[in-house]
């Protein structure tokens, strides 16, 4: 049998029934509010007269959504299981309202518009080096990606439906990718009719990768094992138009044969996990991480038990198996090598929770990825300039403290930012992740320095994965696949590197805080609003939980995703309402009173509701300190003020949360504000320059309060020359608090503030 990369299990749909369960039946799946829209008008047309079409024997009560599934595969000989699978990985049954995704597919079948244009990739705004010691100009090399396999055409051809049906229409498109299916079915010379293992192959070719050679045949079962787990656990949701999908559990599953015959290719293009896996391991499961409800001391005692180090691979659980221990974690604990056969990660052989990046990693002749996602080593180029310099990125010959993991969106396709990093004069990132499968190229060691986030303080300190997508341009939703395939890499990431699972550590782009006043305005705002960080968080197995009660002195941002819908402008075309992580703050408690206004940003004038505007904006997760309630609204101290962001009893937008807090010391205010925890002029050598410890433009007052992340010492790595063992790091005496003072996280000195109790 072949092994499935695990899901969690919820116990619950092992005996589903046609009713949908009251609370959530996945792992970040909630039950949500569907938003008020017309009944759809679509005309019924064979062989795509789905919508309107009264269920036929044997599906009972199933209406909508449920009954378009149940045709389509009656349609096409498709299993119905295997339909609703490949769908749920692609978009989780959700018709985005004829939006496509960042990758340019449509729809709950993804089907994708291969004549779409790749936008523009980074490189605008912001020295991705963040070194003024050294400033970066980037200029954007030609790139012409590959274009994409157009299953939006081949749908049409095969269904006869006409295109803007297949986008816009979620049943018409459900039948479309029901075809694709059994086109694929065909293709590999199988019929329609069979059961769901006979479908294994035309599964692993669904998403349209690479078939050639090791890597697209590693890609196409990564995909399909996940379809197959998806099937063995199953799932269970109301979409965000609110409607209403089961896929029953079917934990008897055989494993389907392996598909695409794989060519024998040297060693060193293998990934590097050790042995050679067997091509038939058992099928395993996740263990469910649950929040943490013991004292430390007895989660502690409880991972203190665990097996160190970690077998290689995860012994075999049934999938509908209770798992004979349950780690137990807060959602801001550190993970660690115990718990990394939890949601979605798995440390590799030998390595510990406090590996420091480099000691492992760079002696490895693979990539540094969990065993249960499709990976490759691509690695980024390191070569001197003809006109001086060198690039894309810094070596280190030593290991290096990770203290932080920064999600960004690429603003371009996969393909373009994959030939990108190997252009020695662009930047640099760690990993990328593929839309369509979740497909994970490794461009650099944990223990090297890539040029992605535009603070070199913060790029010293951390790891960069791009996402193949747009903040708003050309696509307003992420694949099922990617967040899951992103989410077990940053698992792993953070298992191995000791990286806290909360947003002081794992930040987005537009998290990252200026280096100095004239840096903070041309900050990059990726991954944009559009990111679920709610279900990210689910699948990191650390889900956004409220904790200190009605005492807490902080709030968590968690607003509805599905039915939270900000009315954004600035998107090419215009804005649509769609679902979104973040809350507008206002300097009143009123949805009339102006945008709290950020002098980083914008200097001279107000923030605006542009979606590249993030200056008035908190997002899913991060934690603030609390100001003032009143009448359903709650004001938090952010940039230096008050800022209040509509928040009513009966649709939440956040959470009470417990958590550091910090103040002015008496007669140390207004203090000032950093973008890098920099060490003082006299802890620096002879021969390395000083750095200036230039404040940002903000400043806190006397009697405001902000959540407070690590402290950390003060330090500055040098790394000016092309040869690491030239490199030097700097360490001062001054130790510093990162605070959650706006949107970004910034830092203050210790010694300038004082805790407040919590």
């Amino acid at each position: 049998m072949r092994r499935l990369p695990g899901i969690t299990v919820v116990a619950t749909l092992a005996v589903l029934v046609s009713a949908v369960p009251a609370q959530a039946a996945h792992p970040g799946d909630q039950v949500t509010r569907p938003r008020k829209r017309p009944a759809s008008t679509t005309t019924a047309t064979s062989p795509g007269a789905v919508a309107g079409t009264p269920p036929s024997a044997g599906t009972g009560a199933r209406s909508g959504r449920q009954a378009a599934f149940a045709k389509a595969a009656r349609t096409y000989g498709v299993p119905e299981s295997v339909l609703l699978a490949v769908s749920y990985l692609e978009s989780r049954w959700e018709g985005h309202r004829g939006l496509p995704s960042v990758s340019a597919g449509y729809g709950p079948m993804h089907l994708v518009d291969g004549r779409a244009r790749p936008g523009r990739p980074h490189g605008v705004g912001e020295d991705p080096r963040g070194d003024e010691t050294r400033p970066r100009v980037i200029a954007l090399p030609p790139v012409a990606p590959a274009p994409p396999q157009d299953t939006l055409r081949r749908a049409s051809e095969l269904t006869g439906l006409p295109l803007r049906r297949l986008r816009e229409d979620p049943s018409a498109n459900i039948m479309g990718g029901a075809a694709l299916l059994a086109d694929y079915r065909r293709r590999t010379g199988g019929s329609p009719g069979a059961g769901p293992a006979g479908w294994y192959d035309a599964v692993a070719r669904y998403p349209g990768v690479p078939e050639e050679g090791t890597v697209g045949t590693e890609a196409a079962r990564s995909f399909a094992d996940e379809v197959y787990a998806t099937i063995q656990a199953g799932a269970a949701r109301v979409t965000d138009d609110g409607e209403r999908v089961v896929l029953p559990a079917t934990p008897g599953l055989s494993a389907p044969r392996a598909p695409l015959p794989e060519p024998p290719v040297p060693m060193a293009q293998r990934r590097a996990h050790g042995p050679t896996p067997t091509p038939a391991p058992a099928p395993v499961t996740d263990i469910v991480v649950k929040p943490a409800t013991e004292p430390a001391t007895k989660i502690a005692a409880v991972l203190a038990a665990a097996p160190s180090p970690l077998p290689t691979a995860r012994p075999a659980v049934a999938p509908t198996a209770k798992p004979t221990m349950k780690p137990t974690m807060k959602p801001t604990a550190k993970p660690t090598a115990a718990l990394a056969a939890a949601p979605v990660a798995e440390v590799t052989a030998g390595a510990t929770a406090r590996a420091i990046a480099g000691t492992t990693a760079g002696t490895t002749a693979g990539p540094d990825c969990p065993r249960n996602v499709s990976c490759e080593w691509l690695p980024a180029v390191y070569r001197r300039l003809k006109g001086g310099g060198y690039g894309n990125h810094d070596r280190s010959d030593g290991p290096r403290k990770i203290d932080y993991i920064v999600i960004h969106d690429g603003e371009t396709s996969y393909d373009a930012m994959t030939r990108l990093v190997k252009d020695p004069e662009y930047l640099s990132w760690h990993f990328t992740i593929r839309s369509s499968d979740g497909h994970i190229a490794q461009h650099l060691r944990a223990r090297d320095i890539g040029w992605h986030a535009g603070n070199w303080y913060v790029n010293s300190r951390s790891i960069g994965l791009e996402h193949e997508g747009y903040l708003a341009r050309g696509g307003s939703w992420f694949t099922e696949a990617m967040y899951r395939a992103s989410a077990r890499l940053v698992r792993h990431l953070a298992a191995k590197y000791d990286v806290p699972l909360d947003r002081a550590h794992i930040l987005g782009h537009d998290n990252v805080p200026g280096t100095t006043p004239e840096t903070v305005g041309g900050m990059h705002d990726d991954p944009g609003p559009y990111w679920d960080w709610s279900h990210y968080f689910e699948l990191l197995g650390s889900p956004l939980r409220a904790s200190g009660g009605d005492a807490a002195r902080s709030v968590l941002i968690k607003p509805d995703y599905g039915t939270n819908s900000p009315n954004f402008t600035g998107c090419p075309g215009g804005c649509r309402s769609l679902g979104a992580s973040s809350v507008w703050l206002h300097t009143r408690p009123s949805h009339t009173a102006p945008l709290v206004s950020d002098i980083g940003k914008h200097p001279t004038g107000d923030s605006t509701y542009s979606v590249y505007d993030h200056a008035a904006r908190a997002s899913s997760g991060q934690r603030y300190a609390l100001a003032e309630r009143r009448d359903g609204w709650t004001a938090i101290w952010y940039l230096g003020r008050k800022a209040w962001f509509s928040d009513p009893a009966e649709a939440p937008t956040s959470l009470p949360a417990s958590g550091p807090l910090v103040t002015p010391r008496p007669g140390r205010s207004p203090i000032k504000v950093y973008g890098r925890a920099y060490p003082k002029a006299h802890a620096y050598p002879v021969g390395v320059p000083v750095q200036p410890l230039t404040p940002l433009q903000y400043s806190i007052p006397a009697g405001q309060v902000y959540s407070s992340g690590p402290t950390t010492r003060a330090s500055y790595l040098r790394a000016a020359a092309f040869d690491p063992a030239e490199h030097r790091v700097v360490k001062g005496e001054i130790r510093y608090r990162q605070i959650q003072f706006g949107h970004r996280i910034m830092f203050v000195r210790a010694s300038d503030v004082q805790p407040v109790s919590r």
